[in-house]
């Protein structure tokens, strides 16, 4: 493992730490609650009666104009106001995927999740309304970075921005297929129709993102980088498509796609070892092993690879594991040298959740050498140790989720929670105008419930700061596989 001498330093810390972790106390239910209505403020468009964030009001209602298309809706990705739909339809997968494998552990807030995962879906179907194109983005980011404005206020360019068969998109397409498709499993049942649309529209979308493959770096790059660019390339995505296609359809077709296709990926990846610890909005690879090793373990054809490969996902995130890929605080918490680490904490605990259940339904325990075991109970003794650090178990006993606990980020990096809502403030602040309440040493002025900020640095430091963005920006792919960790955990408080 080649980490900076600052990881192996507290690395060595780790397992002591996690093996004597006292037994939390947190109340996972109201933690999900409030998970969800983040959601609600970071809603983008006309925003409904139901709304429970009352502080916000409707933003962007002429999104896609510049285009002739509506693209009003969807979500602001974090303390921004753009709309970049590479990040926010993964978050939407991995709210899918939350649902299906916890939604009737939600209770009452099964129904808010839907609402929230609904609010995207009907975006991304406006999205993708035109054949052969597919929207990637609504804002352009440098003149929206330039500002700190509500999103109600908005007066920087609202440009739309696509990709399309001359200028291929494959990494945003694929993931806006995968999106499509986990949600219309979600939608089976209590909406069939809307169901059968969105995974029509899946297989639409995921057929453009196979037939006309290239980077959407390559395309529209002056707008996506760097912010969300493709440091990853295509293939994982595809991979991803195609494994959620399988599941919605149970058409074979999308399974020897991934059969067939998994063969280029070895022999085109160089370092496909790496990938073991990879899950996020740009690298799925840990995704795809988990998911469809849930096909194999239930006796389907014996592809193997995937289930070697999400034990090696497993054995790669277990703290005493011989090959661990990640470091850990000496707190205990998940640990990747890049902005917004949490990200990785909810992400990479709610896949260890997933295959934990997989793996106990299969009667499995799995070898991750030197003696190292990675038991079902172990998996969830790891992902909930993750849980309990970012609601307050953790060395500055501080929730980095705001509005849970009594000791939370009061200055988050995000423009609506920090300037006066409409209520309160009625008349228009320009773009310069919100820099009085940016440099303002107070406390966000609207409680933004709900959102999980980057986190503390890897000495498991946090600096309450709106100019610290890297560790005090909420996003939504931190919050989307937090929910169903939550839901999880709301019913198993001993693993």
């Amino acid at each position: 493992m080649n980490f900076p001498w600052i990881f192996l330093a507290v690395a060595a810390l780790t397992v002591i730490v996690m093996a004597t972790v006292v037994e939390s106390q947190h109340d996972y239910g109201d933690a999900l609650t409030k998970s969800i209505l983040f959601f609600e403020g970071q809603r983008s468009g006309k925003l409904p009666p139901t709304q429970r964030l009352t502080w916000r009001k409707d933003s962007a209602l002429r999104d896609g104009s510049d285009n002739g298309v509506d693209l009003t809706g969807g979500y602001y990705d974090a303390g921004d106001n753009v709309k970049f739909n590479l990040p926010m339809a993964f978050t939407i997968t991995n709210l899918a995927w939350g649902a299906i494998e916890y939604g009737k552990l939600m209770g009452p807030d099964r129904v808010h999740a839907l609402e929230a995962i609904r609010w995207g879906t009907d975006y991304l179907l406006k999205c993708t309304s035109i054949p052969g194109r597919v929207f990637a983005q609504v804002g352009e980011p440098y003149g929206d970075h330039n500002c700190w404005e509500r999103p109600e206020d908005m007066d920087t360019p609202r440009n739309s921005y696509y990709v399309d068969t001359n200028a291929p998109g494959t990494e945003v397409a694929a993931e806006t297929a995968a999106a499509l498709a986990a949600s219309s499993l979600v939608f089976k049942t209590v909406d069939p129709d809307y169901s059968k649309l969105l995974l029509a529209r899946a297989i639409k979308v995921f057929e453009f993102a196979d037939t006309y493959r290239g980077s959407y770096n390559d395309s529209i790059g002056k707008v996506v980088c760097p912010f969300y660019c493709s440091y990853n390339g295509y293939q994982d995505d595809l991979l991803w498509g195609a494994a959620w296609l399988f599941s919605a359809t149970n058409y074979f077709r999308y399974w020897n796609y991934s059969y067939k296709y998994w063969n280029y990926v070895k022999d085109n990846l160089s370092n496909l070892g790496g990938t073991f610890a990879e899950y996020g909005w740009d690298a799925k690879h840990a995704g795809v092993y988990v998911l469809v090793s849930k096909f194999m373990l239930n006796g389907s054809d014996p592809f193997e690879d995937f289930v070697l490969n999400a034990d090696r996902f497993a054995c790669s995130i277990l703290p005493e594991s011989p090959t661990r890929l990640i470091a850990y605080s000496s707190g205990g918490l998940m640990f990747k040298p890049v902005g917004s680490n949490l990200q990785h904490a909810t992400a990479l605990s709610f896949l260890l959740t997933v295959y934990s259940r997989y793996n106990r339904r299969a009667g499995r325990v799995i070898d991750c050498g030197n003696g190292v075991t990675a038991t079902p109970s172990r998996l969830l003794q790891v992902a909930k140790s993750q849980v309990d650090y970012i609601l307050g178990s953790n060395p500055l006993q501080m929730s980095y989720m705001v509005g849970y606990g009594g000791n939370f980020p009061q200055k988050i990096h995000h423009r609506g929670s920090s300037l006066p809502s409409i209520d309160s403030h009625p008349e228009r602040l320009k773009c310069q105008d919100g820099s009085l309440f940016f440099n303002s040493p107070e406390p966000n002025l609207n409680l933004l419930v709900g959102a999980v900020v980057g986190g503390p640095d890897i000495l498991d430091r946090y600096n309450d700061s709106r100019f610290d963005f890297t560790h005090t920006e909420p996003t939504t792919y931190i919050n989307g596989p937090l929910v169903g960790l939550l839901a999880f955990f709301k019913k198993q408080r001993f693993v």
